[in-house]
């Protein structure tokens, strides 16, 4: 059995704090061999730089996923070679540095990290994610284990992907909503599942972002400044994935959420 932990989108500074002071503990609570985050907003909001890249790593995060916000800090095609073990979205231009999937040896278990993003409602994506995905299984080095982040908006695109290769890979773990789903299951052929893992980030916001521009903008229409807290109560949510190397099936998938003290 192989425990896995997922951790939602990490949002600026705050979410960036939340992980480093939690990250031990729920490690030793949960017995974790492998750690999984999407970092996609962890730079300001927006992108990942290679500074923030780094603190991540240090701070005990074995993969990094991103999503729509890859291209926002220019190091991730500038300074590619250093970003080893980020993965960034599978399906887009096959010109882009990075890899879109990655196979991580941890004691002796080949698991592999994918990433890929949605087409519903965000933009992005050069290719389709299923064929994508479909082309990865066939054609790719085998794993022990496989965890898709399917970064996407729409649940129903995203429980659509994990029906369609329900049992072929570990988990499709859904981010980019910042919201953590009430929806999560391992479906009839093995494939644990859940809309949206949730965020790392300020607790009091609207989705990471200080409310006031927010509410500007949607209330009146006028143009504002989405702000990025760097201070305040932090929240942290994921899911804790348990996986059967033999099989690479789901055996739970149990979703997670701290709060700054």
């Amino acid at each position: 059995m192989v425990t896995i932990l997922f951790l939602g989108d990490i949002d600026g500074p705050v979410g960036r704090k939340i992980v480093q002071d939690k990250l031990a503990e729920i490690k030793a609570k949960y017995q974790i061999d492998f750690t999984i985050a999407n970092g996609e907003n962890a730079t300001h909001g927006k992108g990942l730089s290679l500074t923030h890249y780094k603190e991540l790593k240090k701070g005990g995060i074995d993969a990094i996923t991103m999503g729509n916000h890859f291209f926002r800090i220019s190091e991730v095609i500038t300074e590619s070679s250093s970003y080893e073990d980020m993965v960034r979205p599978a399906n887009l231009h096959p010109s882009v540095p990075g890899n879109g999937s990655k196979i991580f040896l941890v004691g002796g278990i080949k698991i592999r990290v994918t990433n890929l993003l949605g087409r519903v409602f965000v933009e992005g994506a050069d290719l389709n994610p299923f064929d994508t995905l479909d082309n990865l299984i066939t054609s790719g080095e085998k794993a022990d284990i496989h965890i898709v982040d399917f970064h996407a908006e729409a649940t129903g695109e995203k429980m659509c992907l994990a029906k369609a290769f329900d049992g072929k890979v570990t988990a499709v773990i859904g981010t980019h909503t910042h919201v953590q789903t009430n929806d999560s299951r391992i479906l009839p052929l093995g494939t644990g599942f859940i809309s949206d893992a949730g965020m790392c980030g300020a607790y009091d916001s609207i989705l990471g972002v200080s409310p006031e521009g927010v509410i500007t903008r949607t209330w009146k229409g006028l143009p504002s400044v989405f702000e990025t807290p760097d201070k305040g109560k932090g929240i942290l949510s994921g899911v804790v994935v348990k996986a059967d190397e033999s099989t690479g099936l789901c055996c739970s998938i149990e979703p997670i959420n701290y709060f700054e003290d």
